[in-house]
């Protein structure tokens, strides 16, 4: 028979193995590059700015994710070019646009594709020509901040204090 020191020991190790399990399952699958591969075409879109945006990241269209964020260049205009790995099943017509999205204020990154109209899809290594870059959280508190001493500072010069008697 087994002691009460020799029992938690068993437990316990048989605890971490068991986690040490779940975790290589779940981690050690297929890698970002390995689910590009399968299943998707590669399309590009050039950013003036693409601040928090990484390779893995979503891809969305009407709030569904229809694919990644591959590995970020720039190009001879020193342009972010973001290749997205769209999934097959999601033809997008030539004139889609993308956009960086912030999920909430601070939130992470990911791409909103919108369709276009045009009856012909973008072929595997086109580019999305409408684009719009990620906003920097930190640009417009400072935009907004300004604004308001501007607003202040207005006021103050039309409705000067009244005087004291």
């Amino acid at each position: 028979m087994l002691n009460e020191n020799d029992k938690n020991a068993v437990v316990g190790g048989s605890v971490v193995a068991a986690l040490v399990l779940v975790m290589g399952l779940s981690y050690g699958g297929s890698t970002i590059a390995d689910k590009a591969q399968v299943g998707t075409y590669a399309l590009n879109a050039v950013f003036g700015q693409m601040d928090g945006l990484f390779e893995g990241d979503e891809v969305r269209m009407g709030g569904i994710r229809i694919g990644t964020v591959g590995t970020p260049h720039l190009d001879e205009h020193f342009r972010a070019v973001v290749t997205l790995n769209i999934e097959s099943g999601f033809a997008l017509p030539l004139d889609s646009s993308a956009a960086i999205h912030t999920d909430g204020l601070f939130g992470s990154k990911f791409v909103v594709v919108e369709p276009g109209g045009e009856l012909d899809a973008l072929q595997h290594g086109g580019t999305i020509e409408y684009t719009q870059g990620a906003v920097v959280v930190g640009e417009l508190l400072e935009l907004i901040i300004k604004e308001g001493k501007a607003r202040q500072a207005k006021e103050t010069a039309a409705d000067p204090a009244p005087q004291k008697q």
